[in-house]
């Protein structure tokens, strides 16, 4: 583990490797999800601010090696006016926060309602937080909103909630459209496309909207956070809080403390993952973070085993899982978490770094190529019927 991860320029303990990659993360990417009669969504590990894609329930779902595969082949609330908003009901504006210690905190806010955004303003509710969630596009934010009562919902079912505590959690949600709305959140997390000038444009449009003493988080998987924050009047008020996806049952939560952030901003955003019920980490803003930097080149060096080796991908998962103790195998891992995600983010930082381990393997290009990217288009190194 030692050669996967410098220790010493990440900055974290060996015990938090241990919860981030060994007893949380591959222990996570075997379970699903459920989503009753809707297509099963399942955790990605890579990239998760990606927008959802439907995948088969599990149980629909009958792996077999993919045609073509060559040795396969060969073997066989303030009291102030309420602002208006276009999703319905209103949001009072409070006058702009000081820094607390989490425990006092009323108001969160979260930016982008995408699968990933979603999750974390379920999780913020479900924590007695209200919460403020910006999204300009109304559809999926009404759809978000519908998908957050589903799983809600689902522990009433389940006898996790009572009726009740439903409602008061639903209605600390709060849709608007305009980022003047977030003025009165003590912490806001961003949520959109992995795109720097983007999240630039965001961010910039957070620090005029926020009061000087709200914290702003990223939840990007891939980009650095010093890199957002640059040109900011206050870059020590930023923070990376990267979630896993589906984030409601993804335990784990990198805190990633960019060049200039504060003390307390890093103490206050893993305080507030407590609160949210996760398992926080902190580490430096290197490129990967944490499971990313571990993750992506020993997923390429099992990809590259394929050929080198002259093993089948179901081998190759088989030899994983009873010789390494892995819950899941690389390959099905891959088609679980998408071909094109895991390649983009290999180039990504392959980009930073310039380690040829964090290139993506020619096989894995090829598939990207042609289209084969795993569960959600029914075939990567398995096709799925």
């Amino acid at each position: 583990m030692q050669q996967l991860v410098d220790l010493d320029e990440a900055r974290f303990d060996s015990d938090e490797l241990r919860t981030a990659f060994g007893e949380e993360v591959l222990a996570e990417a075997a379970a699903t999800v459920e989503l009753d009669e809707e297509p099963a969504e399942v955790a990605q590990l890579l990239l998760p601010d990606l927008e959802e894609r439907a995948l088969l329930p599990p149980e629909r779902a009958r792996m077999r090696p993919a045609r073509g595969d060559p040795v396969r082949a060969g073997a066989a609330a303030a009291r102030t006016p309420p602002v208006k908003r276009p999703h319905g009901g209103s949001v009072r504006r409070p006058p702009a926060p000081t820094l607390r210690g989490v425990n006092g905190m009323r108001r969160v806010g979260v930016v982008g309602l995408g699968t990933m955004g979603a999750g974390i303003a379920q999780l913020a509710i479900e924590a007695g937080l209200e919460t403020i969630a910006l999204e300009s596009d109304v559809p999926r934010a009404e759809a978000a909103r519908d998908r957050i009562a589903h799983f809600v919902g689902r522990k009433v079912e389940k006898g996790q909630l009572d009726a009740a505590a439903r409602d008061e959690a639903l209605a600390r949600l709060c849709l608007v459209s305009d980022p003047a709305e977030l003025a009165g959140c003590e912490l806001v997390v961003e949520a959109v496309y992995e795109d720097l000038p983007v999240k630039r444009g965001v961010f910039a449009a957070l620090e005029q909207a926020c009061g000087r003493g709200a914290i702003l988080a990223t939840n990007t998987s891939a980009l650095s956070v010093s890199a957002i924050a640059e040109g900011l009047d206050h870059p020590e008020r930023v923070v990376g809080m990267h979630f896993f996806n589906p984030a409601p049952l993804m335990p784990l939560v990198e805190i990633v403390r960019a060049e200039r952030t504060r003390d307390d901003v890093v103490d206050s955003a893993f305080a507030l993952a407590e609160r949210l019920g996760r398992r926080p980490i902190r580490c430096a803003d290197t490129p990967g973070f944490v499971v990313n930097r571990v993750l992506i080149p020993l997923l390429n060096d099992c990809v590259r085993v394929l050929d080198e080796a002259g093993v089948a991908p179901d081998d190759l998962d088989t030899a994983m899982t009873l010789g390494a103790g892995w819950p899941l195998g690389p390959c099905a891992l891959l088609d679980l978490v998408g071909i094109d995600v895991h390649v983009h983010a290999s180039e990504t930082l392959h980009a930073a770094l310039a380690e040829d381990r964090m290139a993506p393997p020619d096989r894995l290009v090829a598939l990207l190529r042609e289209g084969k990217l795993g569960r959600k288009t029914g075939e990567g190194f398995y096709r799925y019927d």
